[in-house]
């Protein structure tokens, strides 16, 4: 929210935010790269991912014992792009060459970071009544084919058994590996299938043939329809009695 100045408003609780963030800065040490506060919504906790296990048990001993999720992103851009040339696939579209670089550099500070792959999570206090997305940025490293691939990370399942399931699926969709993870298996694939669907360079072959259902050429309604339309709906609403 914006000030009569244009700049962003405190909205109830950033103050209790950042006071939080101290605190868990404090907590953490070197383990947090950095934080920040989104104007009336989340606090963001980036985290060294090698001390990620220690990083999360911290913060489950200090009252965020409840486990939200775990994901990954895949801050690249398709290759092939989404498949479809439509107004919403330039980067930075309807903005100038000020706001769309704004926009980018905002989306690296607390968004992607400077890597491609990153890891999510999401751990709630029910004491406190607060809730923390915690992020790390995953270096790419070849794997034994020489292909790129993220960064092995610490397995969590034994700090919260609930992201035994998540841990399995960021392996499956995105390729991540979880140190002393006993069992990543397909979730969803079969055992046999190659590939990491949720990775942007992932070839979605069926859409290339036949577009996303629901991204077509949107004509506007002319005027003189668009008038008879809204003098239907007001002639009903009227008989119905709601007018009244």
């Amino acid at each position: 929210m914006a000030d009569e100045t244009g700049e962003d408003a405190a909205e109830p609780g950033d103050e209790a935010r950042e006071a939080l963030a101290a605190e868990l800065s404090e907590l953490l040490g070197d383990a947090m790269v950095e934080f920040h506060v989104e104007a009336g919504q989340n606090l963001w906790l980036r985290i060294d991912v090698a001390q990620w296990h220690a990083a999360m048990t911290a913060l489950r001993d200090a009252g965020f014992s409840y486990f939200g999720f775990l994901s990954a992103i895949d801050w690249t851009d398709a290759p092939e792009g989404r498949y479809e040339d439509t107004e919403f696939d330039a980067a930075g579209v309807g903005q100038d060459d000020e706001a769309a670089s704004a926009t980018a550099e905002e989306t690296v500070r607390h968004g992607g970071g400077e890597t491609r792959f990153q890891l999510l999570a999401q751990l709630h206090s029910p004491t406190r009544h607060a809730a923390v997305l915690i992020k790390a940025d995953l270096a790419e490293v070849a794997d034994s084919d020489g292909r790129s691939t993220p960064e092995a990370v610490p397995s969590i399942i034994d700090v919260f058994a609930g992201a035994d399931w998540h841990e399995r699926e960021a392996h499956e969709m995105f390729g991540l590996v979880f140190d002393g993870h006993p069992n990543l298996a397909h979730i969803y694939l079969p055992t046999e299938f190659e590939g990491h669907p949720l990775r942007k360079d992932f070839p979605l072959l069926a859409r290339a043939v036949k577009p996303w259902p629901g991204v077509v050429d949107i004509e506007e309604i002319p005027p003189e329809l668009e008038a008879q339309l809204e003098a239907e709906v007001m002639a009903e609403f009227e008989a119905s009695g709601a007018g009244a």
